[in-house]
Parts: C-alpha cells; sequence; structure tokens
C-alpha cells in the first residue's frame, strides 16, 4: 500500500488485513513503523493494529521498521510477531531507503535484533538488491554471502534475499538460495522476489529448487519498486504463486473460500 498517493482509509486496511488474516497465511505484512513524512500512506499503522480481530487467526504480523526508533514504536505491541528491516549489499540503495550507509545500517541491525530478543520479538532482514542492482555498485554471490555472514554473527534466524528491482534469473534465485541454504542451516531463507506475472511460476520453482520455503507475495502483484525498468514488474502475484507451489507437492492448508473474498477487496482497496 505504501506505494499509492491516495491515502486509503484506516478502516478499509483494517478490514482488507482482516479478511487476509481468515485465509491461512503463514504472516501477513500489516504496516511499517516508519516517518510519516517519508510514507504518508502508513501514518496509521497502530491505529488499523488496534482494529484487528487477531483471534481466531493463525497468521502472524509482521511490520515493517527502518531505524530503532520504529523499531521501538513496534515493540510496544504484543500483538507484532516480526518486525523487518531493509539492508542492501547496494551502498546507493541503502542511501536511498533509509538514509544511512551501510556500516550504520548493520549496526542498527545489531541495536535491533538485541532488542528483539530481549522483547521475545524476530526480526526478519531483507537483503535487498541481492540478486543485483541498476546502479553499478558492486555485487556477486560472493558479496551477498559476506553480508549473510556478518547477520549470522549478530543472530539473526530469518533473511529474505531480495530482488527488489525484479532482475533476477531463475537459474541465479536457485544457485544463489542453494549455497546460502547449504552453509547457513540455523539460518531461513525466504524470496522476496519481484516479477511479471507470465514469470511468476518459473521464479517459485526455482526458489523451491534452492531450497526455500518462505516465500512473499501480493495477491494481483499490487506494489512493486519504482526503481524497476518494467512497469509490469510487481510483487509476485500470490494467486499465481499458491497453485505454482501446491503443484510442488506442498499442502499450504489455506482457506480457499476466504481467499476468493480477498480477491473481491483487492480492486476496492487498491483502486478506490
Amino acid at each position: 500500500m505504501q506505494g499509492i498517493p491516495e491515502f486509503i482509509d484506516t478502516a478499509i486496511k483494517a478490514a482488507y488485513i482482516n479478511q487476509l488474516l481468515n485465509v491461512g497465511f503463514d504472516t501477513i505484512d500489516f504496516g511499517s513503523f516508519v516517518s510519516p513524512k517519508a510514507i504518508p500512506q502508513m501514518r496509521d499503522t497502530a491505529e488499523v493494529l488496534s482494529l484487528l480481530d487477531l483471534h481466531e487467526t493463525k497468521s502472524k504480523l509482521l511490520a515493517i521498521v527502518a531505524n530503532v526508533r520504529g523499531a521501538e514504536d513496534a515493540l510496544h505491541f504484543e500483538e507484532i510477531d516480526y518486525l523487518g528491516f531493509p539492508l542492501s549489499v547496494s551502498e546507493t540503495f541503502q542511501q536511498r531507503n533509509t538514509n544511512a550507509s551501510i556500516s550504520e545500517a548493520l549496526k542498527t541491525v545489531e541495536e535491533i535484533q538485541n532488542r528483539c530478543e530481549i522483547k521475545g520479538k524476530t526480526l526478519v532482514t531483507y537483503l535487498s538488491m541481492g540478486f543485483g542492482n541498476p546502479y553499478g555498485d558492486p555485487y556477486s554471490p560472493e558479496l551477498v554471502a559476506e553480508f549473510v555472514e556478518k547477520l549470522d554473527e549478530l543472530g539473526i534466524k530469518i533473511i529474505s534475499l531480495s530482488d527488489t528491482i525484479g532482475a533476477a534469473t531463475p537459474e541465479l534465485i536457485t544457485s544463489l538460495l542453494e549455497v546460502q541454504v547449504s552453509s547457513f542451516e540455523d539460518i531461513e531463507f525466504g524470496a522476496h522476489l519481484h516479477s511479471r506475472p507470465d514469470q511468476v511460476v518459473e521464479k517459485v520453482q526455482a526458489g523451491i529448487g534452492g531450497g526455500c520455503r518462505r516465500f512473499d507475495g501480493a495477491l494481483k502483484g499490487f506494489g512493486g519498486c519504482p526503481m524497476a525498468k518494467d512497469d509490469l514488474v510487481g510483487n509476485m502475484t500470490t494467486e499465481i504463486m499458491i497453485p505454482a507451489i501446491e503443484k510442488e507437492g506442498f499442502d499450504l492448508g489455506l482457506n480457499q473460500r476466504e481467499l476468493t473474498e480477498s480477491m473481491k477487496l483487492v480492486d476496492f482497496v487498491f483502486n478506490p
């Protein structure tokens, strides 16, 4: 939702997320504790949280933060299970995304991780530009491994390799995940990929082939990165991902009726 210029009413956001909570997804990325000046759409995250019905759901809640202050705000809420922080292998993107250098961001990760451990929360670190960047900054699978090793030393247990601009090929997705999954057995690796709709299935298959069991998606693929060169490159389309994952032999245990109801709300929420 964060990239939509028109402010979405708090009650509408909450109604949409409540519907998603009925489907049975493992985790719902429901909001962000970030500067309202930087991302006005997310200024009501605390209010949205207060309207969520968590009594019957098995889904966990994840909130994105960009600094220690945002993490402290998020940690006040018992309902939140995961905090997500965007760390980049690209110095340029780290500055653009969080107004900090990579070295500063690593210190922030350490501080947030320490606070999460005290509060019994889990920090999910998104390794953005994990499959390359458009700035000419250094990139290689070996560089990604160096970042993962640093995060492992900090005790990070979930790392989501993020294809911020939709540039990853299936071959790179498989090989990159395969090496990390086999090298760091105590870390759960996820994949936050961006894709054209016609490439979603092959990217899911590539991720599963590399050992990934944690995928991010969005209904109808809404969202994405404004730096993607192709306007059709959005988030991975959830309704395409689900049958692709199930075809690989995984039972997701989702409520199809509730998923259908969620699909009906998408256009109303994102195109009011």
